[in-house]
Formats: C-alpha cells, structure tokens, sequence
C-alpha cells in the first residue's frame, strides 16, 4: 500500500471517530459508483439527514489546507455518487454534502465543514 493510502485511511478512520462522536452513524464507507466515483464516508446524523463525506488527508499545513484539494471535478463526481445513493435509497428526504479536513502532524487538527456547496 502507498504511503499517500495509508494516510488516506488514517484520516478516514479519524473522521469516522469524529463523526461517531458527534453522534452520526456510519452507513458505509468507500462507496464506490463508478471509476472516478467514491464516496468516503456516507453517515446518518440524528435528525435522518443524510451525509455524504469528502475526507481529505496530509501529513502537515505546509503545502496548505487539504480542503483545497476538493476541486470542481472532485465536487461534480461527489454529486453523481449522491443523486445515485439517494435514487436506490429514496427513504432519506434530506442530504448535504461535508467535507473534513485531517492533518496529522505536528498535532492532529480536525476541520468539518457542513453542507459545501460549489
């Protein structure tokens, strides 16, 4: 596995933990709708709203926020992942997009944006 992978799935694993903190369920994890389609975290919050995570990862801010990582593309293939989760799984009404930002070095510093639109 690359090191670029298991920093991926180091922030994905604390943002998991993170969320299930903050009282969301984790549905599922890595779903993939096509090639260029994955969805890394889709999770449940108390009040049913469905949640589609973008989790990115780095080691450290040197190079700036991961957030910026999540382009126009990257946001357009979320979108396909969601309209096709929401058409097989039509009991959710309400859903938005987050996005979270892990860095892991020199301390761990979590950054969750709800409900990002582009």
């Amino acid at each position: 596995m690359s090191d670029n992978k298991k920093i991926g799935n180091t922030g994905e694993d604390i943002a998991v933990e993170y969320l299930e903190k903050k009282g969301y369920k984790i549905l599922e994890r890595n779903k993939h709708f096509s090639r260029a389609c994955e969805i890394d975290i889709i999770a449940l919050t108390k009040d049913k709203t469905l949640v589609f995570v973008e989790v990115k990862t780095r080691k450290s801010d040197f190079c700036g926020s991961p957030l910026e990582a999540i382009t126009k593309t990257k946001y357009q293939h979320i979108k396909t992942g969601l309209y096709s989760y929401i058409s097989e799984h039509n009991e959710y009404k309400k859903y938005r997009i987050d996005a979270i930002s892990v860095i892991l070095s020199p301390k761990l510093k979590i950054e969750h944006l709800e409900n990002i639109w582009l």
